[in-house]
C-alpha cells in the first residue's frame, strides 16, 4: 500500500487497532501506525497533514 492508498489504510489500521477510536488519534501516532503495516510499501517521508487527515477522517467514515 502506497499513501494514495487511502482507503486500503484506514480499513488496515482499524484492524489492527480496533481499540482506538480514531477520532482522538495524534498524526504522529498514525503516521508510525502506518508506517508499521506490514502491507505498506511507500517513503516514510511523503506523507503530510492532508494525507493524515484523509487517512483519518476515512477510519471514522468506516466506523
Amino acid at each position: 500500500m502506497k499513501w494514495t492508498d487511502v482507503l486500503e489504510l484506514a480499513i488496515a489500521l482499524s484492524e489492527a487497532h480496533p481499540e482506538v477510536d480514531p477520532r482522538q488519534i495524534r498524526f504522529t501516532d498514525l503516521h508510525r501506525w502506518v508506517i508499521a503495516l506490514p502491507q505498506f510499501d511507500d517513503d516514510p517521508k511523503r506523507s503530510g497533514e492532508k494525507i493524515l487527515e484523509a487517512i483519518q477522517q476515512t477510519w471514522i467514515d468506516e466506523l
